[in-house]
């Protein structure tokens, strides 16, 4: 039976975070200025009463273009490194797909990523079974993750769920379907940006922000 928190002990908050949907609202509202964000501080900020026990980060490797995926690799790492134990990095994958102009027969390659919505669907699922967490904040505003949410609901009745809507998105269907949700502020964002250079503080390695995300 998942266990419950006790008076005295604080919910224990695990974070899911849709990559490619915060990804794309961040850059759509201020360009690349917010994307060295700070996974683990922005939780903290939107449940601030919660125990922070993990923040599962969900996205994809950026295919055929060599700058873009040294700068997503290095942000994976600083995140790693400013808060080690807490981030989890869980990889889906892109799929390219040949497109083409059925008037004037141009072509071109189309990037559609998978997996993740179903990788945050059993990572869901799987903790409301197991009872690992108390409180389930979702960073994503694609409502293809409403059924995994119900059923995360009724394997745990007791655990709360609630959507967190990156900038310039919004899902009716999981904001009816939560008992909370709410748009992620851009002070909260402006706040938690990760420090211009991040040390691993067991290797010594340094990561510094990406000069066109400035």
């Amino acid at each position: 039976m998942p266990s419950r928190p006790t008076p005295q002990s604080p919910e224990r908050l695990t974070v899911y975070v849709d990559g490619f949907n915060l990804y794309h609202g961040l850059k759509e509202r201020s360009g690349r200025r917010l994307l060295w964000l700070d996974l683990v501080e922005l939780s903290r900020l939107l449940r601030p009463r919660s125990s922070l026990i993990r923040v599962c980060y969900f996205t994809a490797p950026v295919l055929d273009d060599p700058a873009a995926a040294s700068r997503q690799g290095r942000y994976q790492a600083a995140l790693l490194a400013q808060s080690p134990g807490l981030i989890e990095i869980t990889q889906g994958r892109y799929q390219k797909k040949l497109r083409s102009c059925r008037s004037c027969g141009a072509t071109w390659t189309q990037y559609e990523e998978k997996e993740t919505d179903v990788n945050i669907a059993t990572t869901l699922v799987a903790d409301a079974a197991t009872g690992t967490t108390d409180s389930a904040l979702i960073i994503s505003a694609d409502s293809d993750l409403a059924p995994a949410i119900r059923t995360a609901r009724s394997l745990n009745t007791t655990m709360f769920l609630a959507a967190a809507f990156p900038p310039l998105r919004y899902s009716a269907e999981l904001s009816n379907l939560m008992p909370a949700s709410f748009s992620i502020g851009m002070s909260k964002l402006t706040r938690s940006q990760l420090p211009r250079t991040v040390v691993d503080s067991v290797s010594g390695r340094t990561y510094n922000r990406p000069a066109k995300w400035n």
